[in-house]
């Protein structure tokens, strides 16, 4: 698709913005300013833009505000010189089939599929790996505007029942159904107010499940969620008969996860206080549910350290820890010990633990090596084995099955390259495609490189960079769209998006910046980008950006800069701190106050990451980085696009909206600082197709226009 000529002189027609006098900044709705001032630890904090907060669903004023200024960035966007063709070109990179992984129960093997441009993914089985395929659920029916889609799923150990999960327009609530996988017919048995929940089976008797109480009506989308607790529904029976199974009334902020070994002999309910990696474990002896019912007795207390449960061998049980190991290690347990200890099977080693299964008599362990996937077969003892051949920079998933399972699936997938889908027989070692992708462009056209640049305080951070291969040769500059989040333990690997590459199809550059924070080098990178460390992260992503131009990556006025949820808060925190760096900014769906975002929904958890706006030490480190409270007057802001939703229930979209209030309020310059507000969606999953092509499709020609990356002439 792109175009030899483009990249032959790039150099010239990629060197700078187009004029900015061709996109006049459109005049702004009008937003009314409150005089609300609050005095927190001896400081005056202003809040003129709070009614903004309330729920767009039910508050007329927000609802009027919402619509006004998508009126205005729709015209705005619309008239963008490259809104037709980037949305012409992302559709074509989605339109092709692709495969989820398969999951195998029984006999039966279960997959999502999509055949290119369908809203959402269908959910197929087929008996046998040679059988022929049948459709089992298609969420594509379920609204008009295609944005219910299906979230989780799980079948019965036999293959009997599937159990999953309807995300409607977004949100993070969940409703729970139950397929007769034989007949396709839906079960009676519904459940709702599931939140943050695995979906594992007791036999096929019934599932577990964590939920929350019934919200007060109308509150739905913003009161903070306390009292998760994890039930037992019983096949035909309605909900109100579930079985309690696990809670702690007496902590109500703590949250509950219930997994099931595949034997089904074990429940393994992990409670954490927060976001970040300390938990308590529980673990319920199923064999004597019978006679003792449900009785979770402590495994580990303390909340001190991340224990991830892996599998069951009979008596002994299996977690990936970084107790004693900031980079991880595989502990195993024996519950029939009269002495249960643990004991260490795989070692720490210079790369973080990313995941670990037990598949038919091997153990497969994935490692992050500087954010890209090392995958390493070994035996049940630990010993040394195979290193999986992988192709090169990327990532590598899956690995799912079960003690005794012959085979196991696992795709691998790079900026470059969709997924491609994997069975790998554990006997021979041998790995065939089971399911690959046919591309309209090709992956060898573009280049992957990997680069390490100094932060501020002198550390090394590994960044990707990726761009056409004759870009790449000819060290032209091109505008380049910098991307980070920082933050939660999150790892950014090297994955596709068709999105990014019809940003690379334009003639620009990517980049990804593992800034502190992330997962990326286990516990010690990300203490270093949280709490009152959280400054490493802005630091780091501004010496990314400092990097791309000193370097000749991206043209002097070239730079864009994006990140979404915390990677939002990036973009805000960094936009404030560096405007004179950065060209352009998307921020989408971002936590932009952050003196009173754990008073909606998951909020809470956050103080893991952030602090606690409520305690003085705490208040001093978010005040001096909030993005809607560091707004500078007078100083010239790049072109600002942000994102968000009006049924986020993960951050809800009062972070965007005041934000945006107090930018277009702001003696900020002349460039546009505009928020696009998408209806029926949430904070980013089960977005439908169409809907994704329309949003970046403005997005990228926003980006473009302000970076100036033209776009190749049909």
């Amino acid at each position: 698709m792109i175009r030899k000529a483009l990249l032959a002189s790039a150099a010239l027609s990629l060197a700078s913005p187009l004029a900015a006098e061709d996109m006049t900044t459109p005049q702004y709705p009008e937003t009314r300013s409150e005089e609300l001032v609050e005095t927190i630890f001896g400081e005056d904090i202003a809040d003129p833009y709070r009614w903004l907060e309330n729920d767009v669903r039910s508050d007329a004023e927000v609802a009027d505000w919402v619509e006004r200024q998508n009126t205005v960035s729709e015209a705005y966007l619309g008239q963008l010189p490259a809104n037709a063709w980037f949305k012409k070109t992302i559709g074509g990179l989605l339109d092709y089939e692709r495969f989820g992984l398969p999951v195998k129960a029984g006999t039966h093997y279960f997959y999502t599929r999509n055949s290119g441009l369908q809203n959402q993914s269908q959910l197929y089985v087929q008996d046998g790996l040679d059988g022929e395929r049948r459709l089992l659920i298609d969420p594509n029916e379920w609204a008009e505007d295609g944005a219910t889609a299906l979230s989780g799923w799980t079948p019965s150990q036999d293959g009997k029942y599937l159990l999953y999960s309807i995300q409607d327009g977004g949100t993070d609530w969940r409703i729970l159904r139950v397929l007769d996988v034989a007949s396709g017919e839906q079960l009676e048995d519904e459940v709702r107010w599931a939140k943050f929940t695995a979906l594992d089976w007791v036999g096929d008797e019934g599932f577990l499940y964590s939920r929350f109480p019934e919200p007060e009506e109308g509150k739905d989308f913003q009161a903070l969620n306390y009292n998760q607790a994890v039930y037992f529904h019983r096949i035909g029976t309605p909900q109100d008969q579930d079985e309690l199974v696990f809670s702690t009334p007496d902590h109500p902020k703590r949250g509950h996860y219930a997994q099931v070994s595949h034997d089904g002999r074990w429940a393994i309910i992990t409670s954490s206080l927060g976001t970040d990696s300390r938990y308590e474990v529980h673990v319920v002896d199923l064999a004597k549910r019978g006679e003792q019912g449900w009785v979770a007795q402590p495994l580990v207390t303390g909340f001190e350290n991340a224990w991830n449960f892996v599998a069951a061998l009979d008596s002994k049980l299996y977690f990936v820890t970084n107790k004693d190991a900031p980079r991880y290690r595989l502990v195993t347990i024996d519950m029939a010990a009269s002495k249960p200890e643990w004991s260490t099977l795989v070692p720490e080693g210079d790369m973080p633990i990313e995941a670990a299964s037990i598949v038919g008599d091997r153990l497969i362990v994935s490692y992050l090596q500087d954010a890209s996937t090392k995958a390493v077969i070994l035996g049940l003892d630990g010993k040394p084995g195979k290193e999986l051949a992988l192709n090169g920079i990327g990532t590598a998933s899956g690995f799912r099955g079960k003690p005794g399972d012959p085979e196991t699936f696992y795709n691998y997938e790079s900026f470059n390259r969709p997924d491609t889908v994997y069975r790998l027989d554990l006997a021979s070692g041998d790995t065939q495609v089971f399911a690959k992708p046919e591309l309209t462009f090709d992956p060898q056209d573009y280049v992957v490189e990997q680069v390490f640049y100094a932060s501020k305080d002198g550390t090394k951070v590994p960044m990707f960079i990726v761009r056409n291969k004759m870009l790449a040769d000819s060290k032209a500059a091109a505008p380049t769209l910098l991307y980070g989040y920082g933050g939660f333990d999150v790892s950014l690997t090297p994955t596709f998006s068709a999105t990014r590459m019809a940003w690379l199809e334009a003639g620009g550059v990517f980049a990804l910046a593992n800034i502190r924070g992330g997962g990326e080098y286990g516990k010690e990178w990300h203490d270093a980008g949280r709490l009152a460390n959280k400054q490493n992260v802005f630091d780091d992503f501004i010496a990314a950006g400092e990097f791309l131009k000193a370097n000749g990556y991206t043209t002097p006025e070239g730079l864009a800069i994006q990140g979404g949820s915390n990677g939002g808060l990036l973009v805000g925190a960094v936009t404030n701190q560096r405007p004179d760096l950065i060209n352009a900014a998307h921020a989408a769906v971002g936590v932009m106050d952050m003196l009173r975002f754990n008073r909606w929904t998951a909020g809470r958890y956050w103080v893991d990451d952030y602090g606690d706006p409520g305690k003085e030490e705490d208040f001093k480190v978010l005040r001096a980085y909030s993005p809607y409270h560091n707004i500078a007057d007078g100083v010239d802001y790049p072109a600002v696009l942000v994102t968000t939703a009006d049924t986020d229930d993960r951050v809800v979209p009062g972070h965007s909206f005041k934000y945006t209030a107090a930018l277009q309020a702001a003696d900020a310059g002349d460039k546009p600082h505009l928020i696009r507000i998408e209806t029926r969606a949430g904070h980013g999953s089960g977005k439908p197709t169409d809907k994704v092509i329309e949003e970046y499709g403005d997005v990228l020609s926003f980006l473009a226009y302000w970076t100036g990356l033209e776009v190749p002439q049909e």
